[in-house]
């Protein structure tokens, strides 16, 4: 479908220039042209009605129209769709406030300063940049020109437009939830994504359907559409739990946006789900969550996936001074056998390669027991009831963090 010129919005009632200084709002406006970015995904456009004048203090998650008055960082923007646009100076985008934390990048929070802000992520994510990694331009700079709101002049929010709670009872209950494989990373761009993939290959290979979720993080579709090429299905972020954005969330927040997306991978039939959590183990979200027992307890098997030797080693021991124990190495660093063999020495874990994901030589070491648990339980129960089968002498049964071996002869007839 082709699109409207951007020079093509029009406000039917106050001139974009003067909405900022006026405390009325606009009771109609034209969207056509306006580039929607992929932070507002979820937000129908039928939804938007008006605008309001930019607050004082914006709040993560409202969404803004704004003009782009200078390009920097960002000279393209993934829109809501998908697709890669490129930009150029005058065209109108629609973005959502928020906060990031980039150490690669930038480091930004919801506000502005006045009609003006920064656009600091490529998915539309707009705020106020604080500091930035010195090998990075500097941000793209956009002009306010309003909140957009509903019929109600009230400010849109992308957490309006989230997945329901599992706990509003619109999903049907499992009685056994899939088994979660937990990707974390010493760092930015340490090769978490690529991990992900590669574990979705692998385990669909063993006739599985794999789920992945992207837990936290920064507004942005290019590690979902990797997992969703992949074969995994579905494949989810944060924006579908109504977030542009992770960072500064409450670990009770983070906590009930796991068991949200967990619930909608089960409800979709997944079989096991694979879960990234962006950036590395000290960024603050991060080490909230691997030192929470509620989320550690339900997380089968752990993945560190590191950049170089001595960000492994320190990596696992972090995470063993946590009680946790990676199953396996991955990341960049496996690029290197000679640095492999450095983890590999230090740690005593072995670190596997993306190649060797895909082929599934690790499935049985990921999930031996909820592979068994899941499918063999209507045999366990018909056993039980002196009809005879033909079962695995043993098979590893996980409740939350602890394991308990246990054997089927019981069972038979």
């Amino acid at each position: 479908m082709l699109e409207t010129p951007a020079t093509s919005v029009s406000f039917k009632r106050i001139a974009a220039e003067e909405l900022s200084k006026s405390r009325m709002f606009c009771e109609t406006i034209d969207l056509s042209g306006v580039r929607f970015s992929y932070a507002t995904r979820r937000v129908p456009r039928d939804a938007i009605a008006t605008l309001l004048p930019i607050p004082e203090k914006p709040q993560p998650g409202q969404l803004a129209l704004a003009q782009l008055k200078k390009i920097g960082k960002n000279g393209r923007l993934e829109l809501a769709d998908g697709r890669n646009c490129t930009l150029y100076e005058g065209d109108v985008l629609a973005v959502v406030f928020g906060n990031r934390y980039a150490t690669n990048q930038f480091e930004g929070y919801a506000g502005a300063n006045g009609t003006s802000c920064d656009l600091m992520s490529m998915g539309g994510l707009c705020g106020l940049v604080a500091s930035k990694h010195s090998a990075v331009p500097d941000p793209s700079r956009l002009k306010l020109i309003g909140l957009l709101a509903d019929q109600g002049a009230r400010p849109i929010g992308i957490g309006d437009y989230g997945l329901s709670p599992a706990s509003e009872g619109a999903l049907p209950v499992r009685p056994t939830l899939p088994p979660v494989i937990a990707v974390c990373g010493t760092s930015m761009d340490a090769g978490k994504t690529y991990t992900v993939t590669s574990l979705v290959r692998g385990l669909r290979g063993s006739d599985r359907q794999v789920a992945s979720i992207k837990l936290t993080g920064t507004a942005s579709g290019r590690d979902t559409w990797s997992m969703r090429d992949a074969g995994a299905f579905p494949a989810l972020d944060f924006i579908d739990g109504g977030f542009a954005s992770t960072y500064l969330c409450s670990t009770g927040d983070l906590l009930e946006l796991f068991h949200r997306l967990r619930a909608h991978a089960a409800d979709q039939g997944a079989d096991c789900i694979t879960l990234e959590i962006a950036d590395g183990l000290l960024q603050r979200e991060t080490a909230a969550l691997l030192r929470d027992p509620a989320f550690i307890s339900e997380i089968n098997t752990w993945v560190l996936a590191a950049g170089d030797a001595m960000g492994a080693i320190a990596g696992v021991e972090l995470m063993r001074d946590l009680g946790l124990q990676p199953a396996f190495i991955s990341g960049i660093l496996t690029q290197s056998p000679l640095a492999m063999r450095e983890a590999e020495a230090i740690t005593g874990i072995r670190c596997v390669t993306a190649a060797q994901l895909r082929e599934g030589s690790m499935t049985e070491i990921i999930l031996p027991e909820s592979h068994f648990v899941q499918r063999l339980r209507p045999s366990v129960e018909t056993a039980c009831t002196g009809v005879h089968v033909d079962l695995p002498h043993q098979i590893l049964a996980r409740s939350g963090p602890v394991s308990v071996l246990f054997s089927l002869e019981s069972f038979r007839a």
